[in-house]
Order: C-alpha cells, then sequence, then structure tokens
C-alpha cells in the first residue's frame, strides 16, 4: 500500500494549532504494534501457496486485499508482496516474485479463483488493483475503505486515521516509503504489511455503517461496481508523455522542447531496462534545465556538467547517452521540432482558456464553482463529485443542445456513474448557460 499523506487541517487564525492538537492526541493512543495471531510466515513456494489457497477458499466472508510496491524505487509499478486476511483463513504474506519464472510476472490467478465470489476490501483500490491485475489477481466486487472515506467527507482518509478514528489505535506507518523490492524482505517489514489487513474487515463494517447513516451507500456501491468492471483496463498512455516534466513550463521554444523530449526518452528507456525510477537516473528539473540551455545554443559536455543533476554519481555514468541524446535534438530539422503546444488530443492547461477560448473559460469557471458549492453542500471532495477532466472536457466543447438530458449523455459516455450525472447534471447546465448570456 502506498503511503496517504494527509494535509493538516488547521484555522486562519491558528493555522498550526488543529494540527498541533491532533498530532499530540494520536500521541497518546495505544500502538497496534503486533498483528494479533503473530507475523505469518511469508508465502514463497508452491507448497506454501496451494495451503493458502485452500485455506482461504475455506474461509467466509470478505477478503481483505493489500500490496506493496517500491514506487520511487523501481521503473514497474509491480507488487512485491500481497497481504490477505480473511475469517477462518487468518492472515497470508505472498511474494509474488518468488514465483515469477522466464521473465514475466507471477501467476496468481489459482489464489484469485479461491477468492473470486467474495468481497475484496482494499484501501485506496485505484492504486493496488494495476499491481494485482498484473499477476492475475482481478476481483469481482471491490469495498474501498479510502474511497468510501472521501464519500464521507472524511479530512483525513490515510488508513493509520481512519483505523485511530474507528478503533482508538495508532497504526504506525515507517516503512510505508520502503523499497519493497529488498530481498530478504525484513521480519519488521512483514510485521508492519500484516497489520495493514489486521483491521480492514472490521473497518469496512464501521464504513459501511456511516455510508447507510448518510444516505450514501448507494453512491459507494456504484463506485465500488466502477472499480471492479474496469479492473482491468490498461491505462492509455499519454501521447506525449515527456510534456510532464517537471520545470518544463520554463522552456520556451520548440528547439528546448526537442532536448526535453530526447533527454526524457532516454532516460525512460535506461529506466525501464534496469527497472530503476527514472528520477533516480537523473532528476525531472535538471531535465528541464538542458532545455533551457538548449533554447539558446547546442549545449555540449561543459554546459551539461554545470547542471547539478546531471553532476550526480548515477547521472554521470550515462553521460554519452546524455549528449547523444541532445545531439539528435540539435540535428532536428525545423518540421521535426515539436510543437510549443501540446498534442490536440490533450486541451490545453485551463489557465490558458481565458486567451485562447475565452467562452469556454467562462463555462469552465461558472460551472467549477457551482460544483465547488454542490460539492460543500453534499460533504464531499469536488474531485469525488465529478472527475475534473470530465468537467474540462465538457467545457471546452460542449453538446450542441444544452440540456440536462444532452449533458447526462455526454457524461455518461466519459464514465461519468449515475449517481455523479443525477447530481452534477442540472448544475453544469445552470451554470453554462450563465456564462453564455
Amino acid at each position: 500500500m502506498s503511503s496517504h499523506l494527509d494535509p493538516g487541517t488547521a484555522s486562519p487564525e491558528n493555522p498550526g494549532a488543529a494540527e498541533d492538537t491532533e498530532e499530540a492526541t494520536v500521541e497518546e493512543l495505544p500502538i497496534l504494534d503486533s498483528p494479533a495471531d503473530g507475523v505469518p510466515d511469508l508465502v514463497d513456494d508452491p507448497e506454501s501457496l496451494a495451503a493458502t489457497i485452500e485455506r482461504f477458499a475455506a474461509g467466509s466472508g470478505p477478503v481483505a486485499v493489500d500490496a506493496e510496491r517500491a514506487h520511487g524505487f523501481r521503473y514497474s509499478a509491480r507488487a512485491y508482496l500481497i497481504q490477505l486476511r480473511r475469517a477462518g483463513a487468518g492472515t497470508a504474506l505472498i511474494d509474488p516474485i518468488a514465483f515469477r519464472s522466464g521473465g514475466g510476472e507471477a501467476d496468481l490467478s489459482p489464489l484469485s479463483d479461491a477468492i473470486v465470489d467474495a468481497e475484496w476490501i482494499v484501501h485506496a483500490a485505484s492504486q493496488d488493483l494495476p499491481c494485482l491485475v498484473e499477476i492475475n489477481l482481478v476481483p469481482n466486487k471491490i469495498f474501498d475503505t479510502e474511497l468510501a472515506a472521501r464519500l464521507l467527507g472524511d479530512p483525513r482518509v490515510a488508513l493509520g486515521t481512519l483505523i485511530e478514528n474507528a478503533f482508538g489505535q495508532r497504526l504506525l506507518k515507517e516503512h510505508s516509503a520502503a523499497n519493497w523490492s529488498t530481498r530478504p524482505l525484513p521480519e519488521q517489514w512483514l510485521n508492519y504489511a500484516a497489520l495493514d489487513v489486521e483491521l480492514l474487515i472490521e473497518l469496512r463494517e464501521i464504513m459501511a455503517t456511516r455510508l447507510d447513516e448518510a444516505g450514501k451507500r448507494e453512491w459507494a456501491e456504484q463506485e465500488f461496481a466502477y472499480l471492479a468492471t474496469h479492473s482491468r483496463d490498461v491505462r492509455t498512455a499519454r501521447a506525449e508523455p515527456w510534456r510532464r516534466t517537471s520545470g518544463i513550463h520554463a522552456v520556451r521554444n520548440p528547439r528546448g522542447l526537442a532536448a526535453v523530449r530526447e533527454l526524457w526518452s532516454e532516460r525512460d528507456a535506461l529506466a525501464r531496462k534496469s527497472d530503476t525510477a527514472p528520477g533516480r537516473i537523473v532528476p525531472d528539473r535538471a531535465i528541464a534545465d538542458a532545455g533551457v540551455l538548449s533554447a539558446k545554443a547546442a549545449v555540449e559536455r561543459p554546459q551539461l556538467r554545470s547542471i547539478a543533476g546531471f553532476n550526480r554519481r548515477t547521472a554521470k555514468r550515462f553521460e554519452a547517452n546524455w549528449l547523444a541524446a541532445l545531439q539528435r535534438a540539435g540535428d532536428l530539422t525545423a518540421a521535426e521540432l515539436p510543437s510549443v503546444r501540446p498534442s490536440a488530443e490533450e486541451l490545453p492547461p485551463t489557465k490558458t482558456w481565458s486567451n485562447k477560448k475565452p467562452v469556454a473559460h467562462a463555462r469552465f469557471t461558472a460551472a467549477r464553482e457551482a460544483m465547488l458549492a454542490l460539492a460543500e453542500q453534499k460533504q464531499l471532495p469536488v474531485e469525488n463529485l465529478l472527475t475534473p477532466d470530465f468537467l474540462r472536457q465538457l467545457a471546452w466543447s460542449p453538446p450542441q443542445t444544452l440540456d440536462i438530458d444532452s449533458v447526462d449523455e455526454r457524461l455518461a459516455g466519459l464514465g461519468a456513474r449515475p449517481w455523479q450525472r443525477e447530481l452534477v447534471s442540472p448544475t453544469i447546465v445552470s451554470a453554462f448557460a450563465a456564462a453564455n448570456d
């Protein structure tokens, strides 16, 4: 499970007061420091996996599921540990890396088949599902405790915070950012991992009751069903992923952008080959800085070495690669240079709409304000009320006939759930109409 860092909440009069008070209260809570049944042995051979499958197939009720990745350390987003818990089966810690063969991913479909009819309880399913599906752990039914908390309007939705509020115990998260690709896995890490599913089933019951009391159970069921239905979807790659390089806004001409593109692509190839997080090879900022220099003149070895990020040990190992990438960018003809504007497949940033398309900017501004008010009224984050990109697309290119039915149809095509469309379609129509007057 990736870490979920919640910002502190405080009043305008005393910005630090709320956070300090909460931290003091949390420190007084008893620590949940070990699983009630102890830390189970790591499942890392066919015999123990077969026994685990048999045990979980014989268990009852929902299954708590979690995964640990090595974000920030590895290029891939694969799972390096799977945690399961079920009534009658206890807790299992499974090392999927031990079951890889021929350089491919592990195939845990027999385990998936054993629990496929059960509800899977996951915290932040959108983060864990891709790596679970990669090893053929595919749910039919999901309950996402983080998403439930968001729909309930909880100000903090990290698992540790929910455990504290529900059970009055503090869940230590000191290994949330660990390099889970490490082998062998330390015993204290396994202890931490087991605790992540220790109370997840009980937490699900509490969150379900709260959803019922708030009249939001149907919203949650639609969201969970959408997650399960789309769990096998392959995430669409961006047409020009290099344009998301941090600091690229400072690169203002095509030649500089070509340098960013070539350096980013070279780094991506190196990172993929070595399964290393790209930022550990050379940081985004260094690539953007090289783009700024390239916009003015050709960047050669001395100029490259003047950029701090390219002087790191890992970056210096590939200095010849960076110079070759810069040479490729320099050799491009004017027709081959990237456009300063993003691909037509992506909308321009909304902050540029006032100049590029003022009418769309007016629609978006009016609808955004109305959506914020509606989200506050319904007590949930505005991004859960409607995916932000859906609103941007609708504001940029609304239906020719602007009415509730046409907006509802467009939102349905984008993937908005029925409960969202019922709430937001009238609001969007009113906001767009007001902006057009």
